[in-house]
């Protein structure tokens, strides 16, 4: 469906949900080369030696400057900045620790991501999608810190877009709602639900019920093709939007 021959693409948090899936359908795709980033070491390398494509794995913290100061960027056409955290507490109880933890990871580590891509683009142009969150649309009590940076997320992506337009890369993002992946299990309430519904299925299928007009939750491969999409020529004239991805939750 897409062809990204000549692509060399960096995705960041790629060992697993929404980044392995987009490497997954990228290297389908006839991507030249990923350059892969993530903390988990093993799973990142166990995932990597499956993909039908040259890899460059860069293990480290996105948000530690000397990470991106130190990567062998040259060449680079797409990226995906996708590494982020989730996390929930009322304002009142969260303390700053976990504050600055979710927003170093989501928006320092988006920064620093999409600034280094940028600075690899500048000369032949590009695409780049940030994944953002709808909890960076409609607030919802206990997601404080996760909704603030995924807001940041999108607005540095379109911030992003008009700087560097001139130069002929195009930014865009996804924002959406829930996608079963594991991040959900840093979330208290499902945790619960997922011990007294007895699966992670169960769990996401009665939460989605609950919360989307549509009635389900997008697996990480529907939101890694839109990804695909917008990183795409299809896509071409695309910059500056967000695609909402959410089940109607946001209506």
């Amino acid at each position: 469906m897409y062809d990204f021959s000549s692509a060399n693409i960096l995705i960041t948090g790629a060992a697993s949900g929404i980044g392995a899936a987009t490497a997954t359908i990228l290297a389908e795709s006839g991507a030249r080369k990923l350059i892969l980033v993530d903390l988990d070491e093993v799973r990142l390398r166990d995932f990597a030696f499956s993909l039908p494509c040259e890899r460059q794995i860069i293990i480290g913290d996105v948000t530690d400057e000397r990470l991106w100061t130190d990567a062998d960027l040259t060449g680079l056409t797409h990226a995906v900045v996708n590494a982020g955290i989730g996390g929930a507490s009322p304002i009142e109880q969260m303390s700053f620790a976990d504050w600055r933890r979710i927003i170093s990871v989501n928006l320092d580590g988006a920064f620093l991501t999409l600034q280094a891509a940028m600075r690899a683009m500048k000369n032949n142009g590009g695409a780049i999608v940030l994944t953002g969150s709808v909890a960076g649309l409609k607030a919802e009590p206990g997601i404080a810190a996760y909704g603030a940076s995924k807001a940041a997320v999108l607005h540095l992506a379109r911030i992003a877009a008009k700087e560097g337009a001139p130069s002929g890369i195009r930014v865009n993002a996804v924002a959406p709602g829930g996608v079963e992946t594991a991040i959900w299990d840093n979330v208290p309430f499902f945790a619960g639900l997922v011990a007294s519904t007895g699966s992670h299925e169960a769990a996401f299928a009665q939460v989605a019920r609950m919360a989307t007009p549509l009635g389900r939750f997008a697996k990480a491969d529907e939101i890694a093709e839109q990804i695909a999409f917008l990183l795409s020529d299809k896509t071409a004239s695309v910059t500056g939007s967000s695609l909402v991805s959410d089940g109607g939750y946001s209506l």
